[in-house]
């Protein structure tokens, strides 16, 4: 969270992590897809061979408070590749939730494993508590077969108090409603610091209706 006291103006992150291929782009161009056309900014990709993002900055939100509090809400995807692990901890950096886009197959559960610790272990690297960081978990890729089921996933992680959302980014399902828990848990976090509804007139409804995203 970024506060320009003079322009009032306040930026906020979001960032999609996970491993290589596993839809993190592919849900941030579903959302895209969705949002109007004044509330959303230029969307931007950069390709590599082995990787289909190595860097993706970022399909801007843009929002007002009735006090004319200006808010500017930066999605951004880090790469998935290993090698590219400076610019994950660069994308990471100051983020106010965080995305975990798994892939729900059965033969990517350690590569999601391996993300999920290299998340961790970029946060500690960066001074970010992931304990307290707004986190969703999406299995995506629940439209292929072989994947494990969500008994299994809720089993593993119930003890956990994370939120699990399970999605098809390919088809458009179940991408906006995980998003929005985010973006309402970053509010959260917001109205604690700065009393956006307080202050600002802003409630958390308002907040999210702003973003005008049907659910999928």
């Amino acid at each position: 969270m970024d506060l320009d006291v003079d322009e009032q103006r306040l930026t906020l992150k979001a960032v999609y992590y996970g491993p290589a291929l596993s839809g993190k782009t592919t849900s941030i161009l579903r959302l895209h897809d969705r949002l109007p056309p004044e509330r959303r900014g230029d969307l931007i990709t950069l390709d590599t061979y082995q990787d289909r993002t190595l860097f993706f900055d970022l399909l801007p939100i843009y929002i007002e408070a009735p006090s004319g509090l200006g808010i500017k809400v930066k999605v951004c995807t880090v790469p998935g590749q290993v090698r590219y692990d400076a610019t994950r901890k660069a994308v990471l950096s100051r983020a106010d939730g965080v995305i975990f886009v798994a892939d729900s197959q059965v033969i990517e559960q350690r590569n999601n494993a391996e993300s999920l610790r290299n998340l961790e272990e970029n946060c500690r690297a960066l001074g970010m508590d992931l304990s307290t960081m707004p986190l969703i978990i999406q299995f995506n890729k629940r439209d292929l077969t072989n994947i494990v089921s969500e008994e299994h996933v809720n089993e593993r992680w119930s003890a956990s108090g994370v939120r699990i959302h399970f999605s098809s980014a390919l088809h458009g399902i179940n991408v906006v409603t995980p998003f929005k828990e985010m973006m309402g848990m970053i509010y959260d976090n917001c109205d604690k610091r700065m009393k956006l509804n307080e202050k600002h007139g802003l409630s958390k409804d308002e907040f999210l209706k702003e973003f005008q995203l049907s659910d999928d």
